[in-house]
């Protein structure tokens, strides 16, 4: 649960606290469910974190699932999300309360590489991942991972990508989104008023231009919901004795909730024909909504009344085991959940343990994030999850 609102003694430009879209009318800056936290002193550190060492806390057994359901090695299977930051993003204006130290590439790319390894995980789920094909790419399979990876539309430099292991996690379907083709397609011109409207963003682009004829008419409100939003749809065989199909989905939205389930029941629907199969459904990612937000609504609850024929009742997993992280975004700004793992109901697999958070009182958050601690404004989150027999 998030704690009542409290304020920085601290006064930044409100251009400077949040990454906001000039093209977007009537936004608060500041969403329910977020906050400002009280000011603290930046870490003393001078140097970023060379040894992350990430925590998965056990769930209690009657929240996971009892050793006897378990296959037949008790298969386990690690899943992580991450909105690391892209670098394209990281100006000393969006970021004045953090070292500049923090914010240069060599030290950033140095320091979250180092935690993307720290996970060891067999599935990791990125947003805002730049320099993909520069830097990553190649040296996350030095560390025996392969990827795949979808770009932003128009002249944006970042998107999604999805490392994981070959040995633990077979590839054998893959789709990208782009959320701006959707608009076209699903949104009625004369409900697009209202779609406007309703969006909610607590993060908005980073590096948006004002004007930008690109786009299209400013005054069309299919412009203003287009955000260039992209995201990655996979299936993988997991190595576990029954070869369970596992569909993860990978986004960073802002309110296209109702189009992304869309495209995952159709990709879930493909899969089960392909595959004769009841696959699980995973969706991670970076939501720019907070607990109890219209889109976080949505996605927890909307399918239950859905008309589709296979309709994807997801919960969260931190929600369920315990609660919502009490913040996945640390900045002087905003302070708030924006970050989710969603698992269907009924799946295979259910979740045994889940990645640590640090609470806002801790000092390696302290002054805001990104820090030494920290290279990126997120927090990531994760689980182990259990493969049970069908």
């Amino acid at each position: 649960m998030l704690k009542p609102q409290t304020l920085w003694t601290v006064s930044l430009p409100l251009s400077l606290l949040r990454r906001c879209s000039r093209s977007a009318p009537n936004t608060n800056p500041f969403p329910a469910g977020g906050r400002r936290l009280p000011f603290l002193p930046v870490c003393k550190r001078r140097r970023m974190s060379t040894q992350a060492q990430p925590r998965f806390a056990p769930l209690p057994t009657e929240q996971s699932e009892s050793e006897t359901d378990a296959g037949a090695a008790g298969y386990q299977c690690r899943l992580v999300s991450y909105n690391i930051l892209a670098q394209v993003y990281v100006k000393s204006t969006f970021f004045p309360h953090s070292p500049s130290a923090c914010l240069k590439w060599k030290s950033r790319s140095k320091a979250v590489l180092t935690e993307l390894k720290s996970f060891d995980a067999d599935l990791m789920c990125i947003q805002e991942l730049d320099e993909y094909d520069a830097f990553y790419k190649k040296n996350m399979e030095n560390s025996g991972y392969s990827s795949i990876y979808i770009q932003r539309s128009g002249d944006k430099r970042d998107g999604c990508g999805i490392f994981y292991k070959p040995k633990r996690a077979e590839l054998v379907q893959k789709e990208g989104i782009h959320y701006n083709d959707l608009v076209e397609k699903y949104v009625p011109s004369d409900h697009v008023n209202s779609a406007s409207q309703n969006s909610s963003s607590p993060e908005e682009d980073k590096n948006a231009k004002p004007g930008n004829s690109k786009r299209g008419d400013p005054n069309d409100p299919r412009v203003r919901l287009k955000r260039d939003c992209v995201g990655l749809l996979a299936a993988f065989k997991l190595s576990d004795p029954c070869d369970h199909i596992l569909i993860v989905a990978n986004t960073h939205i802002y309110w296209q909730a109702k189009y992304l389930l869309s495209r995952v029941s159709q990709f879930e629907q493909l899969i089960s024909n392909k595959f004769n199969c009841k696959p699980s459904v995973i969706i991670a990612g970076d939501f720019n909504s907070t607990p109890g937000d219209k889109v976080y609504n949505y996605l927890v609850s909307a399918n239950l009344e859905s008309t589709d024929e296979t309709p994807i009742k997801l919960r969260s997993l931190y929600a369920a085991n315990g609660g919502e992280p009490e913040f996945t975004n640390y900045t002087p700004g905003f302070t708030g959940t924006l970050d989710y793992i969603f698992l269907s109901d009924g799946s295979s697999i259910k979740p045994a343990s889940l990645l640590c958070l640090p609470r806002g009182d801790s000092a390696e958050v302290q002054g805001g994030l990104p820090n030494f601690q920290h290279p990126s404004d997120h927090l990531p989150i994760g689980a182990d999850f259990l493969v049970v027999n069908s």
